[in-house]
């Protein structure tokens, strides 16, 4: 029996060093944050089987032949755009006269050469906080659209609310209009293709985002990270949408669970919905490898030209992306020029409070040199994990001097930053992991005195309905809680 015993000892320690290599070769064969690294070689090595179909749902990063096509589309559908803008950086003319601030020059500069992202002058920009006028002001421009209605979302449900969205692009398409539609598949989950076909049947099309190649194994896609969590709508190349609303009931006050829905978006008129087009395009095409659909021309557009303007109502804006396609972390990047430039304040909010050791430091950083740094989070969690780590990390960084509030009124799902007389960002992107480099994510990165200005008021008044959290707040959380906190946190960088 002792021998038994024995054996069965050394196979248990045989299968456990077999675990313990494999886990390092799934992890290090891909580049990866150290962070990442370490957090994935822990959840394989404790928990051995269990961590590789974590991993598979979980860890999977994007193939090479992949990453490859989307630089690829990304590579030939912006060098048509960067040579003027090439030149007026040279010549540290970017930015109107009025707007000639080394801040706002500095950004606009770390965005072109980062992130090849053009800024456009002319575009006037109205701001949506509730998700009932958005939807109705959204729809209301497909219902007049003449050319061409495109739309990327990261959630599509089959609710009422998408219903509503799905009708207005059929009856554009029957008139004539051309449609299209990307959407992530995890992140629509529960909405099967069919709920396209109708649209398909009147000529226009609709695909998931680098997912799959049929209908019929749409369900196929193990993979819970990497996905297109961007946010836009063009219609006929001179509106465009942007932000952190998603098409679902709960965006429109619908759910129970979240009551009053609380985010972000802007409607944009001018140039710059015809950069989200070519971003738009970029996606569209990766996507047509394993859908097989046409792929979307941009040739009309080589004629494009930057036009100026130094109206005040006018906003300069550059839209920018990021995404596990690129090391580049451009949104990340700019997040932190934005903080670590900062002198008056910075006013961020975000659902997810995850940030990495650089964002942590730049807060902190601006906070101690006497930035008025604040953060605004929900009061409530959608994922368990996330809103553990997210109390974790506002808990560090208010005993670090950044003041972080908890919006009681619904659920906070904006993801914004403003500072300064004339900085502001509006977009899909979260301050977590995911968002930094996990995900494909999109930005309105503004420079508007007026624009910054209004941002600034929204986030004041949310203040009104928010509680400020202190010390002594999470000092009297029990212990369990704290403990789910602290879990949580060594779960983050993959959150």
């Amino acid at each position: 029996m002792i021998a038994d015993w024995d054996t069965i000892r050394r196979i248990i320690e045989f299968l456990w060093i077999i675990n313990i290599a494999f886990a390092i070769w799934t992890v290090f064969r891909s580049k990866r944050e150290i962070a990442s690294t370490w957090a994935w070689l822990l959840v394989l090595s404790v928990l051995p089987y269990i961590g590789f179909i974590l991993y598979m749902f979980l860890g999977r990063k994007l193939t090479h032949e992949e990453i490859f096509a989307i630089q690829d589309e990304q590579k030939k559908l912006r060098d048509n755009y960067l040579r003027e803008q090439t030149r007026l950086l040279k010549e540290h003319d970017l930015l109107p006269a009025k707007d000639q601030k080394p801040r706002a020059r500095r950004l606009t500069e770390l965005n072109l050469n980062n992130d090849d992202a053009i800024l456009t002058y002319n575009n006037e920009v109205q701001v949506f906080t509730d998700g009932q006028e958005l939807f109705k002001n959204m729809i209301d421009n497909i219902n007049q659209a003449k050319e061409l209605v495109d739309v990327e979302f990261y959630t599509f449900y089959d609710d009422q609310l998408g219903n509503s969205v799905l009708k207005a692009l059929e009856a554009a398409q029957k008139r004539g209009v051309q449609v299209r539609v990307i959407y992530d598949a995890s992140g629509s989950r529960g909405t099967h293709p069919s709920f396209f076909d109708k649209l398909r049947e009147l000529g226009g099309q609709a695909q998931p985002f680098i997912s799959t190649s049929s209908k019929k194994y749409w369900f196929r896609t193990p993979r819970a990270n990497y996905h297109l969590h961007r946010k836009l709508v063009i219609i006929d190349h001179k509106i465009g949408y942007i932000g952190g609303f998603n098409i679902g009931d709960q965006y429109v006050d619908r759910s129970k669970k979240f009551g009053h829905w609380r985010d972000t978006h802007l409607r944009v008129v001018g140039q710059s919905p015809i950069l989200m087009e070519v971003r738009f395009a970029m996606d569209w095409n990766t996507s047509c490898r394993k859908t097989h659909l046409p792929k979307y021309n941009l040739s009309q557009m080589r004629e494009f030209k930057i036009v100026t303007s130094n109206s005040p109502d006018k906003v300069p804006m550059q839209i920018v992306s990021s995404g596990p396609d690129s090391d580049n972390f451009a949104i990340r990047r700019s997040y932190q020029e934005i903080i670590a430039s900062s002198r008056d304040y910075v006013y961020i909010q975000t659902p997810y409070l995850i940030p990495e050791a650089p964002m942590i430091e730049a807060l902190i950083v601006a906070a101690k040199s006497g930035t008025d740094v604040r953060i605004m989070i929900p009061c409530m969690p959608d994922h368990a994990f996330v809103y553990r780590a997210t109390e974790y990390y506002a808990k560090y960084l208010t005993a670090n001097g950044v003041k972080v509030y908890k919006y009681d009124n619904g659920f906070i799902h904006a993801k914004t930053m403003v500072s300064g007389s004339n900085i502001s960002s509006v977009g899909s992107a979260n301050q977590d992991f995911r968002s930094y480099s996990l995900n494909f994510e999109v930005n309105a990165f503004n420079y508007s005195p007026k624009l910054a200005q209004e941002l600034k008021k929204i986030f004041e008044e949310d203040l009104k309905e928010s509680t400020l959290l202190t010390n002594e707040y999470f000092s009297n959380q029990s212990r369990w809680l704290k403990f789910k906190q602290y879990f949580s946190r060594l779960l983050s960088p993959i959150l």
